[in-house]
């Protein structure tokens, strides 16, 4: 067992619909889009991934094809998933070792998945080179990376807002108590900012460039404590068909964005009428903790916490919590409970 031991590496993945991340040796060394770039006439060759491959997003010709594998959290396009991850899991070593390590990997899943969508996560990882595979739920590897005891009988709110759901989640003795989850998130915000663009401004726009927006200026607040100054937006105009700029200021983007928001602030307000008393006592106490990429939005806490009256935590680096707890997990992933085999 010993030489299988020392050829044999761990890696953590969070396998999300906007980034994937992967920790090895306790650093996060890959940190891309989940995107991949393929030939149309043979669509085994990866042409490009991740940050290559978003740069050629909604800029292609006929030959070649981007591919974003994963919808709302789970694998939509099973072969460019295997693809992208194998080419992924490439970048680790970016010299080619002698002997090839076999992976143990843990990956984490959303957890409102279906058996199905489990089964898929696991097939690709085990094409991509993984000779076992875990699995945990993302709010579990969440509430790690936040830094959570979440063995003691204590209840914590976690509040995921990823590139596709937002899963907002109870968590106690290292189970999941109650959990929601909503397919409004990252995509959904980029999609309003678009269309509101094209209502109010008749500006056509692409998805990264609308991503870009929603990065430096997005609000969930039209009153915020220091304010972003206003960015020059290019794209086409709708009614002359001739490429414009224009100036749009972060009210514009609350503006737009407020519904949405609107919707995951009655979620949260579901799952705490579903919550126990006795937890509902220790959130009281503790407030919710709000990650992944979507925690980032300017004013964001500010406004849930004053929808709920209760203290709202960021994350110290949101976008990296889940992949850091998944790194814990693996690490000891025969203690904890909650890793599936």
């Amino acid at each position: 067992m010993g030489l299988f031991n020392w050829f044999t590496q761990e890696i953590a993945i969070d396998l999300g619909t906007a980034n994937t991340l992967i920790i090895h040796n306790d650093e996060v060394v890959v940190n891309e889009p989940s995107i991949v770039a393929l030939n149309r006439n043979n669509p085994k060759e990866v042409l490009a991934v991740g940050k290559r491959a978003l740069m050629m997003h909604e800029k292609t010709h006929e030959s070649i094809k981007t591919i974003r594998p994963l919808k709302d959290g789970v694998i939509a396009d099973f072969n460019a998933a295997e693809l992208m991850l194998r080419e992924m899991i490439k970048l680790v070593y970016p010299k080619k070792p002698l002997f090839p390590p076999s992976w143990r990997m843990m990956i984490c899943i959303p957890s409102s998945i279906t058996e199905v969508e489990k089964r898929a996560v696991r097939d690709s990882a085990e094409q991509a080179g993984a000779k076992e595979v875990y699995l945990i739920h993302e709010p579990m590897a969440a509430a790690l990376g936040i830094g959570i005891d979440v063995e003691e009988p204590v209840g914590n709110m976690i509040i995921d807002i990823g590139g596709g759901t937002t899963g907002i989640t109870v968590i106690a003795l290292a189970g999941i108590v109650c959990d929601q989850s909503i397919r409004i998130a990252g995509d959904e915000f980029t999609a309003d900012i678009m269309e509101a663009l094209r209502r109010y401004h008749s500006l056509l726009i692409g998805e990264r460039t609308a991503e870009q927006i929603k990065i430096q200026i997005g609000a969930a607040m039209k009153d915020l404590d220091n304010p972003p100054d206003d960015i020059p937006v290019n794209g086409r105009d709708l009614v002359t068909g001739i490429p414009k700029q224009i100036m749009v200021s972060y009210q514009e983007i609350a503006e737009a964005l407020d519904k949405s928001i609107f919707k995951i602030e009655e979620a949260v307000l579901k799952a705490l009428e579903q919550t126990p008393p006795e937890l509902a006592a220790d959130i009281y106490r503790r407030g919710l903790y709000i990650t992944g990429g979507g925690a980032l939005l300017k004013g964001l806490d500010k406004r849930l916490s004053q929808k709920i009256k209760l203290p709202v935590h960021v994350a110290d680096d949101p976008l990296k919590s889940v992949v850091r707890g998944t790194g814990l997990a693996l690490k000891n992933y025969d203690r904890y409970p909650f890793v599936m085999r």
